[in-house]
C-alpha cells in the first residue's frame, strides 16, 4: 500500500496510527501541503479534492478521506480490532471519533483559517477561533471517555486514533490539557505505545530536522 500524506496533517496522522496498530506495512509518499503539492495536476488526478491522506491499496485502487480509509482497514484487517464487539460501545467510540473528526478538526483546518484571514481577521482573532473550538470539543470528549486505560478500555481503539492527533494540534496551537485529566491519561499511555510513537509527526520522513 502507498500512503499519500503530510507529516503534520492530523487526518494523515490518524491513518498512520491505524496502520501501525494493525501492523500493516506501507510506502510513505509525502505530499508537501506548504509547497502546494496537493494542488498539482498529478495529485489532483489521484484525489480531485486535493487533500491528504489518500491510500492506494494493493489492488491499485485509491481510497480518500480518513474515516473511509480507517473503516476499510477495520473491515479488511479486523484484528486487532479498533472497535469493541458490543453495539452500544461501538457507537460510543464512533461518537468520540466523529466529534473530533467532524466538529473539532475541520474548524482549524488550514483552508478554514486561510479563509478567515482572507475575510480580514487578524492572527489574534484566528488564534482565538482555534482555541475556542478545540477547547470546547475537548471538554466534551473529556466527559465521554472512560476513567481508566485508553478512551474505552485497556487497549487503544478508534477513539484514540482520532484523539491523539487532535492533541498534537492542540499542542501546536498552545492549548493546555490541564483541564482534561482523562484526556491527559490517554495521552500519557499513547506516549508509551509503539504504534503511536512510530506514527508521530516528528518521526515521519518529511518532518523537518529538529
Amino acid at each position: 500500500m502507498d500512503l499519500f500524506n503530510y507529516f503534520r496533517s492530523t487526518s494523515s496522522y490518524r491513518v498512520r496510527i491505524a496502520l501501525a496498530l494493525k501492523q500493516l506495512e506501507y510506502q510513505y509518499v509525502p505530499v508537501n501541503l506548504l509547497k502546494g503539492e496537493q494542488r498539482e495536476e498529478h495529485f489532483l488526478a489521484l484525489n480531485p479534492q486535493g487533500r491528504v491522506p489518500a491510500l492506494r491499496i494493493d489492488s491499485g485502487e485509491l481510497l480518500v478521506q480518513s474515516p473511509a480509509i480507517i473503516e476499510y482497514l477495520e473491515e479488511v484487517y479486523p484484528q486487532p480490532a479498533l472497535l469493541p464487539s458490543d453495539p452500544v460501545q461501538r457507537a460510543q467510540a464512533r461518537a468520540v471519533a466523529s466529534l473530533i473528526g467532524c466538529d473539532i478538526h475541520p474548524l482549524h483546518n488550514v483552508s478554514v483559517l486561510n479563509q478567515l484571514r482572507g475575510l480580514g481577521h487578524d492572527e489574534q482573532q484566528v488564534n482565538a477561533w482555534i482555541a475556542h473550538w478545540i477547547s470546547q470539543g475537548l471538554a466534551a470528549v473529556e466527559q465521554l471517555i472512560g476513567d481508566s486505560g485508553f478512551c474505552f478500555g485497556e487497549e487503544p481503539g478508534l477513539a484514540d486514533v482520532y484523539l491523539i492527533p487532535q492533541l498534537y494540534a492542540a499542542e501546536r496551537f498552545g492549548i493546555s490539557l490541564g483541564d482534561y485529566p482523562r484526556i491527559g491519561r490517554v495521552a500519557a499511555l499513547a506516549q508509551e505505545h509503539a504504534a503511536f510513537v512510530v506514527a508521530h509527526p516528528a518521526r515521519q520522513p518529511d518532518a523537518p530536522a529538529a
